[in-house]
């Protein structure tokens, strides 16, 4: 269990109940920090007195913000009293004003997601109602609050069986295309390219498998620091990447990639059933194996827990294995010792 990030009352029309706000994600991987290079000491921050160089403890501090005054600039320091003045009568709560569709709001606009969770046994049914009202209505509940000295628009529906509050950018702080790249040059689309294009597309369809992706630096990084701690040194061999002449022409490009795509066996080019159009789908990343293989054996375990466990066992060049490669490789280190007592 996770401490909340927020404790206070989640409202919609007439109901309330009390809710807490878990974090729903976390960065993993080692722990970096900073040392004097050719020494083992340490590099440490502190928060010194800019006029005086002194350090300065927490008790002390306290916020501010700039502001122009004439030729000069001048700054007004706020106490936390002054802060605490001006919260709205309703800080605590997070009051849903409308349900809006779920689909509406693209991903532009998140920001951070949170878990819900009722405070008190009294809010489970309140709570379950609503997760399943949303869950029927594709619907997602627009609400306000505010959270460490700031407040926030979000949008409280259904995830994974329970309530997740996901924070939005406020509309002044997404900023248009054109105020940050380049204007795109305008083009003319055949209707030849835009089919071809769509063909590339669904040849390439895959379905969303979490579990088959991984952080392949972070996995890196980790091998990278236990081979060091033991006074060895680890590279990699990589593969280059096939060498591909310039194609000229996009259509040429667009029919050269399905081409490949059908060579290696990564399109099916078959019909839907009821005469739909093609529609070729990607094999799953994971290999077929046979009944009690390495990947049975070790059960439906993620890739990441694999890693963890290839790394207890040392297995060397784990990052670079896929699921079932790993799957193999722990199987084969369980069995070792079993094998060279035989």
């Amino acid at each position: 269990m996770v401490n909340p990030v927020w404790t206070g009352t989640l409202t919609f029309g007439m109901v309330s109940l009390s809710v807490r706000l878990y974090s729903a994600r976390e960065r993993h991987g080692p722990v970096m920090h900073q040392f004097q290079r050719g020494t083992s000491d340490r590099i440490r921050y502190k928060r010194v007195n800019e006029r005086t160089g002194k350090e300065v403890s927490r008790d002390d501090i306290v916020r501010g913000a700039r502001v122009d005054e004439g030729d000069g600039e001048d700054y007004v320091v706020l106490e936390p009293q002054d802060l605490e003045s001006i919260l709205p009568a309703r800080s605590r709560a997070m009051e849903i004003r409308g349900f809006v569709p779920r689909r509406q709001v693209d991903p532009l606009w998140y920001a951070a997601t949170y878990f819900i969770g009722p405070k008190e046994r009294a809010a489970a049914k309140p709570y379950r109602l609503l997760c399943s009202a949303l869950e029927r209505t594709e619907r997602l509940g627009l609400a306000t609050f505010i959270m460490r000295d700031r407040e926030h628009l979000v949008l409280v529906g259904p995830q994974q069986g329970v309530l997740s509050a996901s924070t939005l950018w406020w509309p002044d702080e997404v900023r248009d295309p054109e105020d940050v790249m380049p204007p795109i040059a305008e083009t003319d689309l055949s209707d030849s390219e835009l089919e071809l294009a769509e063909q590339l597309v669904e040849a390439m369809a895959a379905d969303w498998e979490p579990s088959d992706y991984s952080d392949a630096y972070e996995e890196r990084l980790e091998e990278l620091i236990e081979a060091k701690s033991k006074g060895r040194t680890i590279t990699y061999e990589e593969e280059e990447p096939e060498e591909r002449g310039t194609v000229v022409e996009l259509t040429d490009a667009l029919r050269k990639s399905l081409k490949e795509r059908k060579k290696n066996g990564k399109g099916t080019g078959g019909k839907e059933k009821g005469g739909g159009a093609t529609r070729a789908r990607a094999p799953s990343p994971r290999r077929a194996e046979e009944p009690g293989g390495a990947a049975e054996r070790t059960g439906k375990r993620t890739k990441k827990e694999l890693l963890k466990e290839a790394g207890d066992l040392e297995i060397q060049g784990r990052s670079k294995m896929s699921r079932d490669e790993l799957a193999e490789a722990v199987e084969e280190a369980r069995n070792a010792p079993s094998r060279a007592a035989r």
